[in-house]
C-alpha cells in the first residue's frame, strides 16, 4: 500500500512545515546513528553485517518519515533537495517551493540533524564527541556526486511522470540500494554531513572530512537537476504543485 503525496489546496504555514522538517531530519539522523551504534554493539566483529543492519533501518526508517511528512512539508529532510525543488519549480513556470522558504528549511534540516545525533548518542549512552573518521576521498567524492544525483533524479523523476505516490518507498529503497553500491555508503544530504560530525560512531564523519562532502554533493545536486530537466522536461500534471509532492532525504544516511 503506498503513501498518499497529493498536494493540499492550502499549504501549511511555514512554522508548520519548518517544524516538520527539523523533526523528520532529527528522526532520520536519529535512525541512521542510533541504528549505526546498535549494529556496531550487535556484531562488533562483522562489519558487512553491520552496514546491512544500519541500511535497513534507514530504509525502512526513511520510507515512513517521509510518507508521515511528505503532505506536511514535502519531507525534503535534505538541503539540496529543497534548493533541487525550488530550481525546477522556478524553471518550469508552475506554483511550486519558494525561494524564501530555502534558507529556513536548511537551518530546520541542519538543526534537526545535530539534535538527531545527539538524541542516539543519548539513548544509547554514548559520550557526546566530534566524530573521527576520515571518509573524504576521490572515491568516496565520486560516490557522493552519484548518489546524490540519483537521489535528486529519483525524486523528480516520480513528481513530474506523475508517480508521486511511490516516492517514501522508491526513496527509501534507492538510499538502501545506495549504502551498497557507492563507497562513500551514501551521505547524499548537506544536513545529515552536519549532524553525523557529533557522534564518534561507525556513522560518524569527521569535520575535515565535511567540507568536501558537502561540495561533492552539491555538485551531484546539480547533475540531478540537469538530468531531470532532460529527462522530463515537463511534468505529467502541470497544475500540481511540485512542493507537496517531493519527498526525500535523504537522505539519508
Amino acid at each position: 500500500m503506498t503513501a498518499d503525496v497529493s498536494p493540499q489546496p492550502i499549504p501549511a504555514p511555514l512554522t508548520r512545515r519548518l517544524v516538520a522538517e527539523f523533526l523528520g531530519t532529527a528522526l532520520l539522523v536519529a535512525i541512521v546513528v542510533g541504528s549505526g551504534i546498535a549494529a556496531s554493539e550487535l556484531s562488533p566483529n562483522d562489519v558487512g553485517l553491520q552496514l546491512l543492519q544500519n541500511s535497513i533501518a534507514t530504509t525502512l526508517g526513511l520510507a515512513v518519515l517521509i510518507a508521515v511528512l511528505g503532505p506536511l512539508s514535502g519531507a525534503h529532510f535534505n538541503p539540496v533537495v529543497s534548493l533541487a525543488d525550488w530550481w525546477l519549480s522556478r524553471r518550469s513556470g508552475q506554483p511550486g517551493f519558494s525561494a524564501r522558504d530555502v534558507a529556513p528549511y536548511a537551518v530546520a534540516q541542519v538543526l534537526g540533524a545535530i539534535v538527531g545525533a545527539l538524541l542516539a548518542n543519548a539513548m544509547f549512552d554514548v559520550p557526546a564527541a566530534i566524530s573521527s573518521t576520515e571518509r573524504a576521498a576521490p572515491g568516496t567524492l565520486l560516490a557522493e556526486i552519484v548518489a546524490t544525483a540519483g537521489l535528486v533524479l529519483v525524486i523528480f523523476a516520480l513528481v513530474r511522470s506523475g508517480n508521486a505516490r511511490i516516492i517514501p518507498a522508491a526513496v527509501g529503497a534507492y538510499i538502501g540500494a545506495a549504502y551498497w553500491f557507492t563507497s562513500s555508503t551514501s551521505f547524499a544530504n548537506p544536513a545529515v554531513t552536519v549532524g553525523r560530525i557529533f557522534s564518534d560512531t561507525f556513522a560518524g564523519i569527521a569535520p575535515a572530512s565535511v567540507a568536501p562532502f558537502l561540495g561533492a554533493q552539491l555538485v551531484g545536486g546539480f547533475l540531478g537537476v540537469l538530468l531531470v530537466s532532460f529527462l522530463f522536461p515537463t511534468a505529467v500534471a502541470a497544475a500540481e504543485p511540485v512542493r507537496t509532492k517531493v519527498s526525500v532525504a535523504v537522505a539519508k544516511s
